[in-house]
């Protein structure tokens, strides 16, 4: 980690540059004379320092910061000539699994806004870079990570069908977390293929699959709640209402057991679409109204809760102007982030008040 295979007078002035030296600086810090220096980047790849000179470059740049690392690798880049991953012993640097972790969580952050584009360029970047063969378990785990959060973007964009869809990316991390023998996020992409499959319509399979995963041990409490929440959305759409409601119910007791106030509305937000489709409309209303004051800025929960709003008032004459005005705004958020599977829902829920009334 942190050597090159080989230096020439090119690499050293490329790493004077990174760590933003100057001459007579890097000759200190190398502890050379600066004529040495001056004669390296005069000569470029024209000459190859001494094997002694080539271990002292070498701790140069295994002890330089992260970021003097990063625009190392960049330098040499824009530099043109050999590819960089080429000049490095043994596949991923330290530094390499640094900032790929780094922008794994900045990635998440950005799709919680659904920042899309941003999310997707910071995991692409890290997927195209590193084949999983020349990988070390972390790597693998990075990149397996890295498959999840693709798998999550292309899900809340909608692509769920075909070969480049949520589901075909899930897989592939599935498989990569159950050959480094990761029970926990493997049980955690189950959980996943089964929401994808709810997706696809398949009420049936997904209903089974989410069964099972509420009671496996390789989940966290708060997953295998979320499972069983996902049992009564299910239940919901196949028209099993009352079924759905005593599902959800138990789901919402767990969630306030654990503390966890987001999951806990969300519960809310899916009871009330329950009980509407159970002609409860009034507990419809007390559901959601409580959904709406815990409500929390993600665009996707905004656009989500709108809809299950409107659905709510689109049930009742007196309410259906204002279900229609939450369409609307609900519409142009999804269109705005580029939600299609929300885009989709919203329209078939107008589709279906225009057809009745």
């Amino acid at each position: 980690m942190g050597s090159l295979a080989h230096w020439t007078g090119r690499e050293a002035g490329v790493l004077r540059r990174a760590l933003r030296l100057s001459v007579r600086a890097f000759a200190e810090r190398l502890g050379i004379g600066i004529r040495t220096v001056t004669k390296w980047e005069s000569l470029g790849v024209r000459t190859t320092p001494r094997p002694f000179m080539q271990s002292i470059l070498d701790t140069a740049l295994s002890t330089a910061d992260p970021e003097a690392k990063q625009r190392f690798e960049l330098l040499l880049r824009q530099d043109g000539g050999t590819p960089v991953r080429d000049y490095y012993r043994g596949g991923p640097r330290e530094w390499d699994y640094e900032t790929w972790t780094d922008d794994l969580g900045r990635a998440a952050a950005c799709l919680t806004q659904q920042d899309f584009k941003f999310a997707s360029s910071l995991v692409d970047r890290w997927l195209r870079r590193f084949s999983p063969l020349e990988l070390d378990s972390h790597g693998l785990h990075l990149h397996a990570r890295s498959l999840v959060l693709l798998g999550d973007l292309q899900r809340d964009q909608g692509d769920v069908h075909g070969a480049l869809s949520a589901s075909h990316t899930y897989r592939r991390a599935h498989q990569l977390f159950r050959d480094l023998g990761i029970p926990r996020r493997t049980a955690q992409i189950e959980l996943s293929l089964a929401v994808v499959e709810e997706m696809n319509g398949r009420l049936e399979l997904a209903v089974g699959r989410y069964e099972a995963l509420a009671h496996d041990s390789r989940l966290s409490p708060r997953d295998r709640t979320r499972a069983l929440l996902w049992v009564g959305t299910a239940l919901s759409k196949k028209g099993a209402n009352e079924h759905a409601i005593t599902v959800m119910a138990e789901a919402i007791r767990r969630f306030e057991q654990l503390e966890e106030p987001d999951d806990w509305s969300v519960a809310h937000q899916k009871m009330a679409l329950a009980h509407r489709g159970a002609g409860q409309l009034g507990d419809a209303v007390r559901y959601i109204d409580i959904a709406l004051a815990n409500r929390s800025d993600s665009p996707m929960q905004r656009v989500r809760l709108q809809t299950a709003q409107a659905h709510v008032l689109l049930s009742d004459r007196a309410t259906s102007a204002g279900g229609l005005q939450l369409l609307d705004e609900a519409a142009g958020t999804s269109r705005r982030f580029g939600m299609s599977h929300q885009l989709a829902s919203i329209e078939a829920i107008r589709s279906a008040f225009e057809h009745v009334n």
